[in-house]
């Protein structure tokens, strides 16, 4: 039986290792006021995994527009990432490096992927 749990955490932890974590730079005001006139706290960049054609968020995200653009600088492909989503597939059609952006009120997170 011992065995058999140390093969399970060794698949389990080989599988953990697939994901890759996209790097993303954060671009907006955060002196924007919100609210009472208070300024914006800082904002930090969400977690976003990718492994093969999908991308893994943490759970509890605020709503995001994912754009993905190719190296021209157009829109290849763009949907809708709500709150409740942890898992958002990309198109399998999709194929060498490309912009993901993720769209927040103000706020534009961009990174690098590579399908």
């Amino acid at each position: 039986m011992l065995l058999f749990g140390a093969f399970m955490m060794s698949m389990m932890s080989t599988s953990a290792l697939a994901w890759k974590l996209v790097p993303l730079t954060i671009y907006g005001d955060d002196n924007k006021p919100v609210g009472n006139d208070l300024p914006r706290g800082p904002i930090e960049a969400p977690t976003v995994y990718i492994e093969d054609y999908s991308l893994s968020f943490e759970a509890n995200h605020p709503d995001y527009v994912l754009n993905i653009k190719d190296v021209d600088g157009n829109v290849v492909y763009t949907t809708t990432v709500y709150s409740v989503m942890t898992l958002v597939p990309l198109p399998a059609t999709l194929s060498g490096d490309y912009e993901i952006e993720l769209v927040y009120g103000g706020w534009l997170f961009t990174g690098n992927i590579s399908l």
